[in-house]
């Protein structure tokens, strides 16, 4: 059953025409992240790192703070699009709704820099961000790492490169928003959604060609890896998106391996819903109901 509002949206959507290019792709979500998305709340800090290892963007509702965790969010995009620009307005949501400090990061993208240039940003600044970087004015206690579609396949295998070679701090968390987690296995979901419903078997093609993955190495099909030990997760996936059912099978998967894990599903919604919450009002309950499972799993450590 597909929602009103979510109805309403996909209407408007014209079909896909053409073959598109990287920079068209690009320039034209950030057009219509202006559209579909609600504006960026106001925060007491707003302001890009000079020392990180990627521009990086930190939000937090607080001017100071003492010790705790940091989110680390990495957007999603196919690996080819999106970024700050795009992904601000949801970030700074969940500085907001968390009252936790969010840096938000630019990772390289295909085809300019092609797999696994991601998965090494993604570690890269995760490994610095535990050491308690000077400019970030605060002691990091751990690491809180999360991501949509895409930047769900950069949170998993950065958790998994960090329970296997441990950084400075602990990840404490993860949090993954309709998570891209296996190229590798074919699900019902991946036809059930093929065409219809906002991502596309053509433009997950396109993605794919971009990036250029192993697609049977674990840091570009998670699914192929160990999930022991990983970090309590929260997973949110959408009901109406092709990759709905690797979203089940990561959350499957860390409960069978004895993992904390909170599961939710936006019934009648459709990926990328995290940056459609202005055109699909509807939205706005489902993030916040993920975000409190965050909220509580973090419990005490904030």
């Amino acid at each position: 059953m597909i929602r009103p509002d979510v109805q309403a949206l996909l209407e408007q959507i014209p079909p896909e025409s053409g073959t598109p290019t990287a920079e068209a792709v690009r320039e034209s979500m950030r057009m219509l992240a202006t559209v579909v998305d609600l504006p960026e709340p106001p925060l007491a800090t707003a302001r890009m790192l000079e020392t990180a290892p990627l521009p990086t963007l930190l939000l937090d509702r607080r001017e100071h703070r003492g010790a705790g965790p940091v989110l680390l969010w990495f957007h999603g995009g196919g690996f080819v699009f999106g970024g700050i620009d795009t992904h601000r307005s949801l970030a700074a949501d969940m500085a907001q709704r968390l009252d936790l400090p969010v840096l938000l990061v630019d990772y390289r993208l295909a085809p300019e820099a092609p797999y696994p240039a991601a998965v090494d940003d993604a570690e890269d600044v995760a490994r610095w961000l535990a050491t308690s970087p000077s400019e970030l004015d605060r002691e990091v206690t751990g690491l809180v790492l999360g991501g949509d579609s895409a930047g769900g396949t950069l949170t998993i295998v950065t958790a998994m490169a960090l329970r296997d070679r441990p950084a400075e701090v602990p990840v404490v968390a993860q949090m993954l928003m309709w998570p891209a987690t296996d190229l590798v296995g074919k699900y019902p979901s991946q036809r059930e959604f093929a065409n219809g419903y906002l991502l596309t078997d053509e433009s997950r093609a396109f993605y794919q060609d971009a990036y250029r993955p192993v697609i049977t190495d674990v840091r570009a099909s998670p699914m192929q890896g160990v999930f022991t030990d990983l970090p309590p997760a929260v997973v949110l996936t959408a009901g109406l998106d092709p990759l709905r059912d690797e979203g089940r099978a990561y959350a499957a998967a860390l409960i069978t391996a004895g993992v904390p894990t909170s599961y939710f599903e936006a019934v009648g919604n459709i990926h990328a819903l995290g940056l459609l919450r202005k055109a699909i009002p509807s939205s706005v309950t489902d993030i916040a109901q993920a975000l409190n499972a965050l909220k509580a799993q973090i419990g005490g450590l904030a």
